[in-house]
């Protein structure tokens, strides 16, 4: 079965022959940041292990999906945060663009978790962890952080969780 990395590299190839640009355009930046990632991650492990051998930098350097899956959320959250910024300063055309993008990587993420999906496993979090009020939100944060990974954005969730402790 493919790897997440191999099915995004694939359908830039696919987006190249077709010409279709902003798919192209997507595609190519999320390349680029995967690739990115991918070095800082050798760095480090040749940091570690200074006898490691081109062959184990290489392997042990390939991003797994879940790390993908984290550089494409990171992507949504800085087209996210454009959108922001072009609505303030009234530019609806490059807002309507990043939200295009978002449309194409969110094709890579998992299923996203729906407000009240987010909201029992907060219930949850907080009873776990026995929070009673906003100064515990680190310790619910910490708990909850992990299951949704992918799923729901940090700043939904660090949102529910303010609203359930206050």
């Amino acid at each position: 079965m493919a790897t997440l990395k191999q099915k995004i590299q694939e359908e830039l190839i696919s987006a190249l022959k077709e010409k279709n640009e902003i798919v192209r355009s997507v595609l190519g930046f999320l390349s680029a940041a995967i690739l990115s990632k991918e070095k800082e991650k050798r760095y480090k492990i040749s940091k570690e292990n200074k006898e490691a051998t081109e062959k184990e930098l290489t392997e042990k350097s390939i991003l797994t999906d879940e790390e993908v899956i984290e550089v494409i959320a990171s992507e949504v959250k800085k087209r996210k945060e454009a959108i922001l910024e072009f609505q303030k300063g009234k530019r609806e055309d490059l807002a309507k663009k990043e939200k295009a993008e978002i449309e194409i990587l969110q094709k890579y993420l998992p299923e996203q978790l729906s407000e009240e999906e987010i909201r029992k496993l907060v219930k949850e979090a907080i009873e776990k962890t026995v929070a009673k009020e906003i100064k515990d939100m680190g310790k619910v944060m910490a708990e909850i952080m992990p299951k949704v990974k992918g799923r729901a954005d940090g700043s939904t969730v660090s949102k529910i969780v303010r609203d359930l402790l206050s």
